[in-house]
């Protein structure tokens, strides 16, 4: 029996890993068993399967992280903010859930003696590129600027990785780091607001896209079951201490782009896109960038994406519409 522990398990991403750990087992005939860690008890309660064990437990805290009983086989770590305005407003708690928290999952796992550990990164870590449109590899970081609020995030993430890499070169912790695109599809929440999820809206109510940015950013993008695939395939196959790019290449196009795809092929032209541009510092968009990623990386470990936007906007707008 395999033995998984997942933080962030409440939330879209990690959701959706103990969903297709439970699949692969049952399709398989073998048995799992997984441990979640969550802030909140009742809506993990709520949300996630029976069979999950649950503890409750605030990541940050080394003390309670160092007192979580039982033996794990691997370690998926999901949690952290994920609301840019929760970023801007809360900059130093942004910055502790990510590198304290990485740290002491970082540290049980040292103590675990796993199999495998994945920490879920963000693109975000790439910052401001010059280059723009070439596929950049892991290895290829631009500009973050330090006197930011908002750079909270991609710089803790920053942290985080390099916090993986040390542990798995100072003390042998099985650790590889899964940077992830923009990923949405099925199992959609509704509470969602990014972006996505306010083009989607746009089609099911039919009205036009209003964009709050001349949407000049590329934006690279990934369907949430292929990036759970991603995920598991450098848990099980990636190299200790590397990153892998979780994203569908032929999705990465600007905001903009996106929006005009969105209109012209899922609303069939029913909708049209507008810009009504906002102060940055009062959306807490991120700042615009050309980032493309390259997925060559994790390619060489067999893994293949399998739809492109439009599917993954149709599978978006079938959740919502079940919720109508």
């Amino acid at each position: 029996m395999a033995h998984y522990l997942v933080t962030g398990a409440t939330g879209y991403i990690g959701s959706m890993l103990i969903k297709e750990l439970y699949k692969r087992a049952e399709v398989d005939g073998t048995a799992v068993e997984i441990t979640a860690i969550v802030r909140d008890m009742q809506r993990a309660c709520q949300m996630l399967p029976e069979a999950v064990r649950l503890i409750e437990a605030d990541i940050t805290d080394a003390v309670a992280m160092s007192s979580i009983t039982g033996v794990f086989d691997y370690i998926i770590h999901c949690a952290a903010a994920t609301t840019s305005a929760y970023m801007v407003s809360n900059p130093v708690e942004t910055a502790d859930g990510i590198i304290l928290g990485t740290r002491n999952m970082l540290e049980l796992a040292r103590g675990q003696q796993v199999k495998g550990m994945v920490y879920l990164s963000s693109m975000e870590v790439y910052g401001s590129v010059t280059d723009i449109g070439r596929p950049r590899r892991e290895e290829e970081l631009g500009r973050v600027l330090l006197n930011s609020p908002r750079s909270c995030y991609p710089l803790g993430k920053r942290m985080a990785e390099h916090y993986c890499y040390i542990y798995s070169k100072e003390y042998g912790v099985s650790v590889k780091i899964a940077r992830l695109a923009q990923t949405f599809g099925k199992g959609v929440r509704p509470e969602d607001n990014r972006v996505y999820m306010q083009f989607a809206r746009s089609v099911i109510e039919k009205r036009d896209i209003v964009l709050q940015t001349e949407g000049k950013s590329l934006g690279n993008y990934c369907d949430i079951e292929d990036a759970v695939q991603g995920i598991l395939t450098i848990l099980e196959s990636g190299a200790c201490g590397e990153v892998y790019n979780v994203v569908n290449e032929v999705n990465t196009m600007s905001i903009r782009d996106m929006a005009e795809l969105v209109a012209a092929q899922v609303a069939h032209g029913s909708i049209k896109v507008s810009v009504q541009v906002q102060d940055a510092g009062l959306t807490g968009y991120a700042p615009d960038t050309g980032l493309r990623l390259s997925g060559e990386k994790l390619r060489g470990l067999g893994w293949q994406p399998t739809k492109d936007l439009e599917d993954m906007y149709r599978d978006v707008i079938a959740q919502l519409q079940k919720g109508i």
